[in-house]
């Protein structure tokens, strides 16, 4: 609404000039005629002064306005938003009578035009152009008759479809310069059909195409100037004030930029080189690569010492680890087997016995050191457990490092399409957004062969075939860049069998 609202207003401007200039021809000529005093041979005009003129000037400008405004009442009723959306209807409506119009005169030359054997429909009408001489002369002198009505009536969209195709059939038939309407030598016809064949390709063919052009672009999307003027008439009256913010903000602009760009630089190598690196370290068993939740070999270590303890608590007190008074190399061996399986008996039962008198086995007995030996026991089972999990953490290293790359590589990508979409237009269609005109183009055939209303022999009428006939178009352009070079082959065969009248018959 407000993007038209300038070529509204100078409508209606140029409506009022145009208007006012007639009222004021017809006012001035009625008070030349009424100056003179009527029978007085020596009656004068009466002085027309400045001011005088200027109010009749002003009460006509007025007057139409006045006029202009009643009679524009249901505009004044509507709401802008209604005026606007009731003209977008009316223009969609046009631009749906042109392409009813147009499928149908492509329909009438694809099924009529060039009939050679009687390929046309069998409908009544092509009896028209096929009637009175089947030969291949007669066939080419009709079918450019046909394409001459064709051009001339196709952009009538004051009548309907049933009516331009009778009025072209009908013209066909009465053309004055068909050979059976004209007695002449039959030499001189093909000059003659040469002559009018080339007269639509130099004349009637452009002025087709350039009246058409005009009426989709009156009635299609407007214009960039019209659709952008207001935002660049806002940035053409703020560019001083732009200017000068960024001129007295100039360092602090400078730095916005090096951040971002130091920004960009370190999510780059940080968020994508980096990782990419450690998931190649990864896949090459790099030593350095490897994910550790403890030290190499602490685990190993750990548990020595705990053997040697408990084999030196043993052999320092045999009688309260054992219950005898020396230990032999047997059971030493034995002590050393079980302490690596993790039981710790002879311990437990220094332990056992110092806890009846924790007092005195603290302080006589080896309750504190059972006690030691007992934590560093704890500490070795809490490192096996980190141990396994440190091996499990191992076995899905590379699976981390891809999970830590993903992140990364999404955010590039996104960054890098939306670029693309931006900078390239058209060019930055995804394949996703082609394979989505694509089905929505089946879409289109489909409910063209649905909602067809078929002749009684069973064949489409000229506007579904001329409908179909560009659907299927636009298909092949979009079906080049979506699908692959061997299955596109198949696919364009079977489209142009779809497409085929004598496919349609069958």
């Amino acid at each position: 609404m407000v993007q038209t609202s300038p070529i509204h207003f100078w409508t209606w401007s140029w409506d009022i000039y145009l208007d006012s200039r007639v009222r004021l021809k017809q006012l001035t000529g009625r008070v030349s005629g009424a100056e003179y005093i009527e029978g007085d041979d020596s009656a004068r005009p009466e002085p027309v002064t400045l001011s005088r003129r200027w109010r009749q000037f002003y009460g006509i400008v007025q007057e139409t306005v006045r006029d202009r405004s009643l009679a524009n009442v249901q505009r004044r009723i509507m709401s802008p938003v209604a005026q606007c959306r009731a003209e977008a209807r009316r223009k969609q409506h046009k631009l749906k009578r042109l392409r009813e119009m147009t499928a149908s005169g492509l329909g009438v030359l694809i099924d009529e035009g060039l009939a050679f054997g009687g390929n046309g429909s069998d409908d009544g009408k092509s009896d028209l152009i096929t009637s009175h001489n089947q030969e291949w002369k007669g066939v080419v002198e009709r079918s450019v008759a046909l394409m001459d009505m064709v051009l001339r009536d196709v952009l009538a969209l004051n009548i309907g479809v049933s009516d331009f195709e009778d009025k072209v059939f009908n013209g066909v038939e009465e053309d004055p310069e068909l050979s059976f309407q004209v007695e002449e030598d039959d030499t001189k016809r093909p000059a003659v059909v040469a002559r009018r064949l080339q007269n639509l390709i130099q004349k009637h063919l452009p002025a087709h195409m350039a009246e058409a052009d005009s009426m989709i672009l009156e009635n299609g999307q407007p214009s960039r100037l019209v659709r952008y003027w207001l935002p660049v008439l806002a940035l053409v009256l703020s560019s001083s004030t732009l200017l000068r913010i960024l001129v007295n903000r100039k360092e602090a602009v400078i730095d916005w930029i090096r951040g971002f760009g130091e920004t960009v630089q370190d999510f780059w190598f940080n968020w994508v080189v980096e990782p990419t690196r450690k998931v190649i370290a990864t896949i090459r068993h790099d030593q350095s690569s490897e994910i550790a939740l403890m030290s190499r070999d602490s685990l190993k270590a750990d548990r020595d010492s705990l053997e040697r303890m408990v084999v030196d608590f043993a052999v320092d007190s045999p009688s309260s680890a054992m219950g005898v008074s020396s230990l032999t190399e047997s059971q030493i061996a034995e002590i050393r087997a079980k302490v690596k399986e993790g039981d710790l008996t002879p311990v437990l039962r220094a332990y056992e016995h110092d806890l009846r008198r924790p007092f005195m086995g603290a302080i006589r007995g080896d309750l504190v050191r059972t006690l030691l030996i007992q934590v560093q026991k704890t500490k070795v089972d809490v490192e096996l457990a980190m141990s396994g999990i440190d091996s499990l953490l191992k076995s899905q290293e590379l699976v981390f490092g891809f999970v830590g790359l993903t992140p990364g590589i999404l955010v590039s990508v996104s960054a890098f399409r939306y670029l693309r979409t931006a900078l390239g237009g058209r060019r930055g269609i995804s394949n996703q957004q082609r394979v989505g005109k694509c089905v929505r183009v089946l879409r289109n055939i489909d409910r063209i062969f649905s909602e067809a209303t078929p002749s009684p022999n069973n064949v489409l009428s000229y506007k579904d075939h001329g409908l179909l006939v560009c659907e299927v178009h636009v298909l092949r352009e979009l079906a080049h860049s979506v699908l692959p070079a061997d299955i596109e082959k198949e696919f364009l065969e079977d489209v142009d069998d779809l497409a085929n009248l004598k496919g349609i018959q069958q």
